[in-house]
């Protein structure tokens, strides 16, 4: 009897299994691993974030849940990486903002130009504008949701000619995002906008299919597009932040703990995300200085005046109720702030 005993205990040891019968190694096979999608390289800021989220999600959920961080668009570019997250193929996504448009039309008005001024403003209308988590609760409905405000920065140009005013734009070719507020924004300075996944800006630039493009000086910096359009103009037309969003399937099947967990993990890297990107514009801007970019800081009233237009197609498109109660949200905050 005893032998028995012991071969038992020698078995259950060989196959994983505790002597009381639990499996053991099935802990370890229950632990799900989520994959986790961003267009930025391994570099950037939003990089550094997105390990830092994997590392929370771990320890919040005690290790039944692990997150696979893919950058530099292994995956998926912006657009399609929400795609997926609808489809199950992926489970996390971060990118701007104005990504999400396809999906909620009338998100299209965070691109409004010059809401805010700085960065505090902007992150206290992301933090509170009633009219922006009006257009966030729609995409549960639509296989996804948002579960944490991360940082990009203020929109600005890099070009491959001097751009010392809105004259300078007229007729030149400038890859977008696919928003038509950020389409009517470049229109109205008098650029010729063209549509082009991130990924393939700086080919584009290269081989000049188009002469330039906009985007915040983290992405800049981390897609070397000041390598091939030198000319930084520091236009800030938009304020372009990052939603973090998760796969409905996803969130729905984890437990009310684990979602928790989940969306503690992403206000910590958030947080860390925003102040970082803040922090380092200055030093990213040496440092493409120093390596041959020609930094301009424009008088702002110019290209404010130059980027009206976009707010009469809004009003056209969107109604001006939806337009005036952005606009009022956010100079609300600007009077509040100043």
């Amino acid at each position: 009897m005893q032998n028995r005993r012991d071969l038992l205990k020698g078995t259950a040891a060989a196959t994983g299994l505790a002597v009381t019968g639990f499996p053991f190694i099935a802990r370890a096979q229950n632990v799900k691993t989520l994959r986790f999608s961003h267009t930025d390289t391994s570099i950037g800021a939003r990089q550094q974030a997105a390990e830092m989220f994997a590392a929370a999600v771990e320890k919040y959920t005690s290790g039944r849940y692990k997150v696979q961080v893919f950058h530099s668009g292994q995956l998926a570019n912006d657009a399609k990486s929400l795609d997926q997250l609808q489809l199950g193929g992926l489970d996390f996504a971060v990118t701007g903002v104005v990504t999400f448009t396809p999906h909620v039309k009338d998100l299209s008005l965070v691109a409004l130009p010059y809401l805010a001024e700085n960065y505090e403003q902007g992150w206290k209308l992301y933090d509170s504008s009633k009219f922006i988590q009006q257009q966030a609760d729609q995409l549960p409905a639509k296989g996804m949701r948002v579960i944490g405000n991360w940082e990009a920065g203020f929109r600005s140009f890099t070009t491959n000619f001097p751009l010392n005013s809105p004259a300078d734009a007229k007729g030149k070719k400038l890859r977008i995002a696919p928003v038509e507020m950020i389409r009517w924004i470049m229109e109205s300075i008098g650029f010729s906008p063209v549509v082009m996944p991130v990924t393939e800006v700086y080919l584009g630039i290269q081989q000049n299919t188009v002469s330039g493009q906009e985007n915040p000086i983290d992405t800049i910096f981390s897609q070397r597009f000041y390598e091939v359009a030198k000319y930084v103009t520091l236009s800030q037309h938009v304020y372009s932040p990052l939603w973090l969003a998760m796969a409905e399937r996803s969130f729905k099947g984890m437990s009310a703990e684990d979602q928790q967990g989940v969306i503690k993990a992403a206000k910590e890297s958030g947080d860390w995300n925003r102040k970082e990107v803040r922090a380092n514009d200055d030093k990213l801007l040496a440092e493409m200085t120093a390596k041959g970019a020609t930094i301009t800081k424009p008088d702002l009233s110019i290209w404010r005046k130059a980027s009206e237009g976009a707010y009469d197609r809004a009003r056209k498109e969107f109604g001006a109720a939806a337009v005036d109660q952005m606009l009022n949200e956010a100079a609300e905050i600007r009077k509040s702030m100043s």
